[in-house]
Protein backbone atom coordinates (compact mmCIF):
# COMPACT_ATOMS: atom_id res chain seq x y z
CA UNK A 1 0.00 0.00 0.00
CA UNK A 2 2.97 2.39 0.89
CA UNK A 3 4.62 1.46 -2.33
CA UNK A 4 1.42 2.37 -4.12
CA UNK A 5 1.10 5.87 -2.47
CA UNK A 6 4.19 6.55 -3.43
CA UNK A 7 4.18 5.82 -6.88
CA UNK A 8 0.77 8.02 -6.97
CA UNK A 9 3.10 11.18 -5.46
CA UNK A 10 5.69 10.75 -7.79
CA UNK A 11 3.29 10.81 -10.74
CA UNK A 12 1.33 13.79 -9.16
CA UNK A 13 4.23 15.56 -9.09
CA UNK A 14 5.17 14.95 -12.45
CA UNK A 15 2.17 15.42 -14.11
CA UNK A 16 0.71 18.26 -12.50
CA UNK A 17 3.31 21.15 -12.66
CA UNK A 18 5.53 19.69 -16.14
CA UNK A 19 8.22 19.07 -14.19
CA UNK A 20 11.42 16.67 -14.33
CA UNK A 21 12.47 14.24 -11.53
CA UNK A 22 16.67 14.54 -11.37
CA UNK A 23 18.99 12.45 -9.89
CA UNK A 24 18.28 11.84 -5.89
CA UNK A 25 20.91 12.92 -2.95
CA UNK A 26 21.68 11.53 -0.12
CA UNK A 27 21.80 14.23 2.71
CA UNK A 28 22.33 12.21 5.06
CA UNK A 29 25.42 9.23 3.87
CA UNK A 30 24.75 7.10 7.10
CA UNK A 31 28.45 7.58 8.41
CA UNK A 32 29.27 11.22 9.56
CA UNK A 33 27.26 14.26 9.34
CA UNK A 34 29.52 15.69 6.42
CA UNK A 35 27.33 18.19 4.83
CA UNK A 36 25.73 19.90 7.54
CA UNK A 37 26.86 22.47 10.01
CA UNK A 38 25.52 22.58 13.78
CA UNK A 39 24.43 25.98 15.37
CA UNK A 40 22.78 25.36 19.19
CA UNK A 41 23.61 28.81 21.04
CA UNK A 42 24.48 27.26 24.63
CA UNK A 43 27.59 25.55 23.02
CA UNK A 44 28.85 29.14 22.08
CA UNK A 45 30.11 30.31 25.17
CA UNK A 46 30.81 26.44 26.85
CA UNK A 47 32.97 23.83 25.46
CA UNK A 48 31.85 21.28 27.40
CA UNK A 49 28.21 21.06 26.49
CA UNK A 50 28.18 17.65 23.39
CA UNK A 51 26.05 18.35 20.30
CA UNK A 52 22.53 17.30 20.45
CA UNK A 53 23.21 15.85 17.61
CA UNK A 54 25.23 12.46 16.34
CA UNK A 55 25.34 9.23 14.12
CA UNK A 56 24.19 5.86 15.97
CA UNK A 57 23.78 2.52 14.09
CA UNK A 58 23.65 4.36 10.68
CA UNK A 59 21.08 6.86 11.82
CA UNK A 60 21.07 10.54 12.28
CA UNK A 61 19.69 11.05 16.07
CA UNK A 62 18.90 14.61 17.42
CA UNK A 63 19.11 13.60 21.23
CA UNK A 64 16.46 16.72 22.13
CA UNK A 65 18.56 18.69 24.20
CA UNK A 66 20.06 21.63 23.89
CA UNK A 67 17.80 23.32 21.53
CA UNK A 68 19.30 23.90 18.26
CA UNK A 69 19.56 23.28 14.82
CA UNK A 70 21.73 20.66 12.31
CA UNK A 71 21.80 23.29 9.36
CA UNK A 72 22.63 22.04 5.57
CA UNK A 73 25.81 23.47 4.31
CA UNK A 74 24.00 23.94 0.39
CA UNK A 75 21.14 25.78 -0.17
CA UNK A 76 18.29 24.18 -2.59
CA UNK A 77 15.17 25.06 -4.56
CA UNK A 78 12.42 22.79 -6.31
CA UNK A 79 13.17 19.89 -5.06
CA UNK A 80 11.16 16.96 -3.26
CA UNK A 81 12.62 15.99 0.76
CA UNK A 82 12.09 12.22 1.76
CA UNK A 83 11.96 12.05 5.42
CA UNK A 84 12.57 8.70 7.34
CA UNK A 85 11.65 9.52 11.11
CA UNK A 86 11.00 8.18 14.51
CA UNK A 87 10.52 9.01 18.64
CA UNK A 88 12.37 5.83 20.12
CA UNK A 89 11.41 6.74 23.43
CA UNK A 90 9.22 9.26 25.08
CA UNK A 91 6.86 11.26 22.29
CA UNK A 92 8.22 14.95 21.93
CA UNK A 93 8.72 18.03 20.10
CA UNK A 94 11.13 18.39 16.04
CA UNK A 95 10.68 19.61 13.08
CA UNK A 96 11.91 19.91 9.62
CA UNK A 97 12.82 23.32 8.41
CA UNK A 98 12.85 24.50 4.29
CA UNK A 99 13.86 27.84 3.14
CA UNK A 100 16.44 28.19 5.88
CA UNK A 101 18.34 31.33 5.88
CA UNK A 102 19.33 33.76 8.21
CA UNK A 103 20.57 32.10 11.63
CA UNK A 104 19.03 33.08 15.08
CA UNK A 105 16.49 35.39 14.38
CA UNK A 106 13.55 34.25 16.07
CA UNK A 107 14.23 34.34 19.83
CA UNK A 108 17.51 33.89 19.57
CA UNK A 109 17.45 30.31 18.65
CA UNK A 110 15.50 29.81 15.05
CA UNK A 111 16.74 30.64 11.66
CA UNK A 112 14.32 32.54 9.21
CA UNK A 113 12.70 29.56 7.45
CA UNK A 114 8.94 27.96 7.35
CA UNK A 115 8.64 25.08 9.86
CA UNK A 116 7.40 21.84 9.15
CA UNK A 117 6.31 20.11 12.25
CA UNK A 118 7.18 17.08 13.28
CA UNK A 119 5.65 17.15 17.08
CA UNK A 120 4.06 14.12 17.86
CA UNK A 121 -0.08 14.23 16.91
CA UNK A 122 0.83 17.15 15.05
CA UNK A 123 3.01 16.46 12.02
CA UNK A 124 2.75 18.70 9.37
CA UNK A 125 1.73 21.63 10.82
CA UNK A 126 3.39 24.59 9.48
CA UNK A 127 5.02 27.43 11.21
CA UNK A 128 6.07 30.57 10.13
CA UNK A 129 9.47 31.63 11.20
CA UNK A 130 10.12 35.10 9.87
CA UNK A 131 8.90 33.80 6.68
CA UNK A 132 5.04 33.44 5.95
CA UNK A 133 3.17 31.00 3.50
CA UNK A 134 -0.42 31.16 2.66
CA UNK A 135 -3.54 28.67 2.97
CA UNK A 136 -6.67 28.62 1.40
CA UNK A 137 -8.86 28.44 4.39
CA UNK A 138 -6.54 30.78 6.70
CA UNK A 139 -8.95 31.57 9.48
CA UNK A 140 -10.09 28.48 10.38
CA UNK A 141 -6.14 26.89 10.57
CA UNK A 142 -4.76 29.95 11.86
CA UNK A 143 -7.33 31.70 14.04
CA UNK A 144 -8.28 35.63 13.47
CA UNK A 145 -5.96 37.53 11.19
CA UNK A 146 -5.43 40.41 13.30
CA UNK A 147 -3.66 37.95 15.18
CA UNK A 148 -1.02 36.14 12.16
CA UNK A 149 2.66 37.05 12.29
CA UNK A 150 5.78 35.84 11.67
CA UNK A 151 7.99 37.20 14.74
CA UNK A 152 7.75 36.83 18.58
CA UNK A 153 4.31 36.57 20.41
CA UNK A 154 2.22 36.37 16.73
CA UNK A 155 -0.05 33.36 15.77
CA UNK A 156 2.82 31.51 13.33
CA UNK A 157 1.18 28.04 13.62
CA UNK A 158 -1.20 27.12 10.49
CA UNK A 159 -3.04 23.59 11.71
CA UNK A 160 -2.43 20.18 9.25
CA UNK A 161 -5.55 18.94 7.24
CA UNK A 162 -5.70 15.66 8.92
CA UNK A 163 -5.36 13.55 12.29
CA UNK A 164 -4.21 9.95 12.45
CA UNK A 165 -1.57 10.29 9.53
CA UNK A 166 1.25 9.37 11.78
CA UNK A 167 2.13 5.77 12.82
CA UNK A 168 2.49 4.21 16.18
CA UNK A 169 4.81 5.47 18.80
CA UNK A 170 7.88 4.36 18.20
CA UNK A 171 7.18 3.05 14.29
CA UNK A 172 9.00 4.97 11.71
CA UNK A 173 7.34 7.66 9.95
CA UNK A 174 7.90 8.75 6.25
CA UNK A 175 7.46 12.41 5.43
CA UNK A 176 7.56 14.41 2.00
CA UNK A 177 7.64 17.91 1.87
CA UNK A 178 7.67 19.62 -1.79
CA UNK A 179 8.75 22.66 -2.17
CA UNK A 180 8.02 23.81 -5.73
CA UNK A 181 8.08 27.92 -6.74
CA UNK A 182 6.37 29.36 -3.85
CA UNK A 183 4.33 26.77 -2.73
CA UNK A 184 5.12 23.71 -0.01
CA UNK A 185 2.97 20.57 0.58
CA UNK A 186 3.51 18.18 2.87
CA UNK A 187 2.60 14.22 2.98
CA UNK A 188 2.83 12.05 6.20
CA UNK A 189 2.83 8.78 5.52
CA UNK A 190 1.08 9.31 2.15
CA UNK A 191 -1.64 11.28 3.57
CA UNK A 192 -1.46 14.89 2.01
CA UNK A 193 -1.44 16.43 5.13
CA UNK A 194 -0.63 20.78 4.02
CA UNK A 195 -0.30 22.63 1.12
CA UNK A 196 0.69 26.22 0.99
CA UNK A 197 1.23 28.59 -1.81
CA UNK A 198 2.34 32.24 -1.74
CA UNK A 199 5.57 31.48 0.25
CA UNK A 200 7.91 34.62 0.90
CA UNK A 201 10.75 32.70 0.12
CA UNK A 202 11.58 30.04 -2.29
CA UNK A 203 14.72 28.64 -1.59
CA UNK A 204 17.41 27.84 1.21
CA UNK A 205 18.70 25.70 3.40
CA UNK A 206 17.23 22.58 5.55
CA UNK A 207 17.44 22.30 9.02
CA UNK A 208 16.53 19.60 11.57
CA UNK A 209 15.86 20.47 15.13
CA UNK A 210 16.90 19.58 18.50
CA UNK A 211 13.60 21.26 20.48
CA UNK A 212 13.33 18.59 23.78
CA UNK A 213 12.63 14.93 22.37
CA UNK A 214 15.01 12.43 20.85
CA UNK A 215 14.59 11.43 17.35
CA UNK A 216 16.03 9.34 14.88
CA UNK A 217 16.44 10.19 11.28
CA UNK A 218 17.50 6.61 8.90
CA UNK A 219 16.70 8.30 5.75
CA UNK A 220 16.80 12.04 4.44
CA UNK A 221 16.75 12.33 0.72
CA UNK A 222 16.62 14.92 -1.61
CA UNK A 223 15.43 14.84 -5.24
CA UNK A 224 15.67 17.94 -7.41
CA UNK A 225 12.77 18.95 -9.51
CA UNK A 226 12.90 20.36 -12.58
CA UNK A 227 10.56 22.56 -14.38
CA UNK A 228 10.38 21.80 -17.99
CA UNK A 229 10.33 24.49 -20.96
CA UNK A 230 6.85 25.45 -22.20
Amino acid sequence: MKLYCSVLLLLSTLLSSSTLIAQSINLFNGKNLDGWHIDVPDMDNNKAIKSPFLVRDGMLVSMGTPNGHLITDKSYKNYRLDVEYRFPGKPGNCGVLVHASTPRSLYGMFPKSIEVQMMHQNAGDFWCIVEDIKVPNMIERRGEESTWGITEGKNRRIINLTDNSENTLGQWNTMTIECLNDTIKVWVNGDLVNEGYDCTANMGQIALQAEGAEVEFRKVLLTPIKQLSK
